[in-house]
């Protein structure tokens, strides 16, 4: 499954490639977008966290990139992040299909451990200007998981915006090696205002609750770790 959505990824690419060669195809752009890049104040470590994205192509065809990721500025060092890449498809208004491949990696603690997997997912806007990614990973062995990620911009005014976010996550099987049992993992909410100094950068404050849950939330305890984390962040957001 992961072979096959490399090459998904690849032959999208050379198809909106070709295209804009034979002169019919929408033109190629590109955009670079750093969601967050903020420092995380926690109850029992402190983070630096990113979520970034970009993409090229046209407004029907693009190759995705994403990258998400943890590292730790208080204790013990270590981290952990994803990588994803992937072809999108545009369906109809506001709504994207997307497939490629996601590598992750938890580092640190003399420990590391890697996986890729097959990602397959929407991206797009819901009823009322939601945000929303639901996305489904397939490794091997019947390592299955999904996300959804939902946001929403509330403008105060045009330029002080308030940002909810929600996040859920949920495995099939047990991968132990990430912290994770079968059931739904956890849940993140957030709230960040954000002050847009210009459209393309934008300071902002907020906080960020990490809950684990059920199972996942049993294997923490059991390895001395928090089962909850609630955050105080400060970061930016820019694009280009």
């Amino acid at each position: 499954m992961t072979q096959l959505a490399l090459a998904a990824v690849c032959i999208g690419a050379l198809a909106f490639g070709s295209n804009a060669r034979a002169g019919g195809a929408d033109p190629i752009f590109y955009s670079v977008q750093i969601d967050q890049l903020e420092q995380r104040w926690g109850d029992d470590e402190n983070r630096l966290h990113w979520d970034l994205e970009g993409w090229v192509g046209g407004d029907t065809n693009r190759v995705w990139f994403r990258s998400e990721g943890d590292e730790r500025t208080s204790g013990p060092s270590g981290g952990e992040f994803e990588l994803q890449l992937l072809y999108s498809r545009h369906l109809f208004p506001f709504w994207d299909f997307q497939i490629g491949v996601a590598r992750d990696e938890i580092f640190g603690g003399g420990t590391d451990h890697q996986r890729t997997r097959a990602v397959i997912g929407l991206d797009g806007l819901a009823p009322y200007w939601f945000e929303v990614e639901p996305f489904l990973f397939i490794g091997d062995g019947g390592d299955i998981s999904a996300r959804v990620t939902t946001t929403l911009d509330l403008f105060i005014t045009q330029r002080l915006i308030a940002q909810p976010r929600f996040e859920i996550n949920a495995a099939a099987h047990d991968a132990t090696d990430f912290g994770i049992k079968s059931g739904v993992n956890n849940i993140e909410l957030g709230l960040r205002l954000r002050y847009e100094v210009q459209r393309e950068l934008a300071p902002y404050a907020g906080v960020s609750w990490i809950r684990k849950l059920g199972r996942t939330a049993d294997l923490a305890r059991d390895e001395g770790e928090e089962d909850n984390d609630l955050s105080f962040v400060v970061g930016v957001r820019f694009w280009f």
